[in-house]
């Protein structure tokens, strides 16, 4: 009875059941862009093998091990040069379920390269909270739903956004602590789009909402894993600065389908080298020294400052990262680390990628943007030093 009665109070934001799953990817399947998808993500079948499979799929463990393994797996294939990963260790040490708090840099790519190390380390998958803005087609939402997303609500009243916050926090240390299933979260609301990866006081305050006991055994209960993914080539970087520079002058609106468009240029763009960061988990001496702040936002500024010290040190920092700082820079501090043909080889990319931008923005201004969201990761390193 109690399950029963947990389901319905979470029905509106949890994951689906695998009857649920099975209902949607078989509306997923009469897509008319599935055969096309189907010829992507396998060239080596029939146009109809997608459509297919989504309609034989009797199990959301069936739909990862059929189709999303492989799709990530063509992503990791033909859009980088080399993925790798670090830190696993720090997981299978664990003899509980998990709270991974990840740096935001691609939609959908974040999650989904997390869910498939697990997969390949024979960890179970975990659940994944997802913003409600990108469900705006039903189409998304089935598959986000089917992958075993947590709606996250957005553009909400503040009264409705705290009911809301109690609500989530609730699910979360539920499926946690009860041993239902890991989480991913991002660290902040939405991507980092600026290269600067700092966590909301905001989030950490949304999980200490259900605590029903002290601040430390609140937080170590849900025992908090740090991520850092690092990027050679940024997913989206051109449209991440034009975001910027716009806002700078006016409130920014997105246009229909933005969400969308901005999920496939993430998937297929070039993404270069990528790694995965795990980090040591939050450990209950931070924790408990966190505790002692008189003043509970403090308190919230000292979790946050320990999971954006985690996050920092897992960066892999690439070539484009040190060019893109000396760039913005108009230095030659970190010459050492690339090649004058690797320089000359990122700032023509650079200037074929605001060629993408409209000309009516000012150029120099989001130069000075795209350099920085490469460098900023170098400064992040600086500062922690």
């Amino acid at each position: 009875m109690a399950e029963l009665e947990d389901s319905k109070e979470f029905e509106s934001i949890s994951p689906y059941n695998d009857e649920e799953a099975v209902q949607a990817l078989g509306k997923v399947a009469d897509h008319p862009m599935v055969p096309a998808i189907s010829r992507h993500l396998f060239p080596d079948e029939d146009p109809d093998f997608l459509k297919n499979a989504l309609k034989r799929i009797r199990s959301i463990d069936e739909f990862q091990l059929i189709v999303m393994s492989k799709a990530i797996k063509w992503a990791i294939d033909t859009t980088m040069h080399n993925f790798s990963y670090n830190g696993i260790s720090n997981l299978t040490a664990l003899d509980s379920k998990f709270l991974m708090m990840s740096n935001h840099r691609d939609i959908i790519l974040d999650p989904a390269i997390t869910q498939y190390v697990l997969y390949q380390n024979g960890i179970a998958l975990s659940q994944i909270a997802v913003g409600s803005n990108l469900l705006s087609s039903k189409t998304v939402e089935y598959l986000l739903r089917s992958n075993r997303m947590i709606k996250v609500i957005r553009g909400i009243s503040a009264r409705e956004l705290y009911l809301f916050s109690g609500m989530l926090s609730k699910y979360i240390r539920k499926t946690i602590t009860g041993g239902e299933s890991s989480i991913w979260l991002a660290q902040r609301q939405g991507r980092t789009k600026n290269g600067e990866d700092i966590t909301e006081q905001g989030l950490l305050k949304m999980l200490d909402m259900s605590g029903t006991k002290s601040f430390t055994e609140n937080f170590m209960e849900l025992h908090i894993v740090p991520l850092s993914i690092s990027y050679e080539y940024e997913p989206c970087d051109i449209l991440k600065a034009r975001e910027i520079l716009i806002s700078r002058t006016q409130k920014y609106v997105k246009g229909k389908d933005e969400d969308l468009h901005s999920i496939l240029v993430g998937i297929t763009q070039k993404k270069g080298s990528v790694h995965l960061n795990i980090g040591v988990p939050l450990n209950e001496e931070e924790i408990e020294a966190a505790s002692y702040c008189d003043i509970k936002n403090d308190r919230y500024q000292a979790i946050r400052h320990a999971v954006d010290r985690r996050v920092v040190e897992g960066y892999r920092l690439w070539n484009s990262n040190y060019m893109g700082y000396d760039l913005a820079n108009h230095g030659y501090k970190y010459a050492d680390r690339y090649t004058p043909e690797e320089l000359e080889a990122f700032t023509e990319y650079t200037e074929h990628q605001l060629d993408q931008a409209e000309p009516a923005l000012n150029r120099e201004e989001l130069r000075d943007i795209f350099l920085r969201i490469y460098g900023n990761p170098v400064a992040a390193k600086e500062k922690l030093k």
